[in-house]
């Protein structure tokens, strides 16, 4: 079984201004002139943290990770403003020529797979290669799944604590609901709600339950800006066309990937993985047996892990 890599510092930090509003926090770790590759995390809203340096060998990976609009360390915090998935692709590709890179290894779960297909389907010559995560297609069955009709199937006691922010009379569009309480003037109303929105997620985020996941999303910064920013792009449906992803999935075939699904992932159900990889068919899809949504799930760890050394090696030929 394989863990994560020791922990490491940057040894660069960067503030990249991409609109007249938002600024976005980089960092560089492991060997300038290693690999590179961009983590890309999840949300979205979600932000970057210290664990997600170490799925690369830093001896092999130039590993650069950021904070996307709105959240971690890029600012202003929560903003939904100039907040779309084509403003999220556009800044991976400024970052990319900021740090000068020719190409690079994409690394995205959850929300991250989504931007990191969308990325490569819009610069396919800039992609060296992609290891992906609990995949998230952007559809519209998979919002109902998670905030309507689906996982509250599966959790229906954690779904009771869901809805009960919301009245009766308007639980027939909870995303709605939500994102009118997300966005309003009630501070305590938003808060509320982005505690509860994130909570509904952590809970469901790992098969067997973790207090450190539940810990860390009720921790108010990162609430609001991921139940905000989530709510904002789920109610305008990722910003993309209905099954955008597969329909575009010919632009990236000539691109290695591996994919890691754990068979129990609640918030992202195995289909999602299984139809990326029956539609990219230069893809390996690696299911892992014991695991759920979490990249921070031991089966998840190791897969991931064993992954980032596969590229490695291929990337290195």
């Amino acid at each position: 079984m394989q863990i994560l890599y020791p922990e490491i510092k940057p040894y660069a930090e960067h503030s990249l201004e991409v609109s007249d509003i938002h600024n976005l926090y980089i960092e560089e770790c492991g060997s300038p002139d290693g690999i590179p590759v961009v983590f890309i995390h999840g949300g979205p809203g979600g932000g970057c943290n210290s664990d997600h340096r170490r799925f690369f060998d830093p001896e092999k990976y130039r590993i650069i990770l950021f904070d996307q609009r709105g959240c971690g360390r890029s600012t202003p915090h929560a903003s939904l403003v100039e907040n779309t998935s084509q403003d999220l692709i556009n800044d991976m590709e400024a970052i990319r020529v900021s740090l000068d890179v020719d190409r690079w290894m994409l690394f995205g779960g959850s929300w991250g797979s989504t931007l990191a297909l969308l990325y490569s389907e819009s610069f396919p010559d800039r992609v060296s290669a992609m290891v992906l995560r609990g995949i998230f297609l952007g559809r519209e069955s998979d919002n109902k799944w998670l905030y309507q009709e689906g996982a509250n199937c599966i959790y229906p006691d954690y779904w009771e604590d869901f809805c009960t922010q919301i009245p009766e009379a308007e639980r027939g569009d909870l995303l709605t609901a939500y994102y009118k309480r997300l966005t309003g003037t009630n501070e305590l109303a938003r808060m509320s709600s982005a505690k509860a929105w994130s909570l509904w997620e952590a809970r469901m985020a790992t098969l067997h339950t973790s207090h450190k996941v539940i810990e860390q999303s009720s921790e108010p910064h990162f609430a609001l800006s991921l139940a905000c920013i989530e709510a904002h792009y789920f109610v305008n449906k990722c910003f993309i066309s209905e099954n955008q992803v597969l329909e575009n999935i010919d632009k990236i075939n000539n691109i290695p990937g591996i994919i890691v699904h754990g068979r129990y992932d609640i918030i992202c159900p195995l289909e999602n993985a299984w139809s990326l990889h029956h539609a990219w068919p230069v893809s390996e899809l690696h299911i892992v047996r014991d695991a759920g949504h979490s990249a921070g799930e031991a089966g998840n760890i190791d897969a991931l892990v064993r992954a980032t050394r596969t590229m490695a090696k291929r990337l290195e030929d």
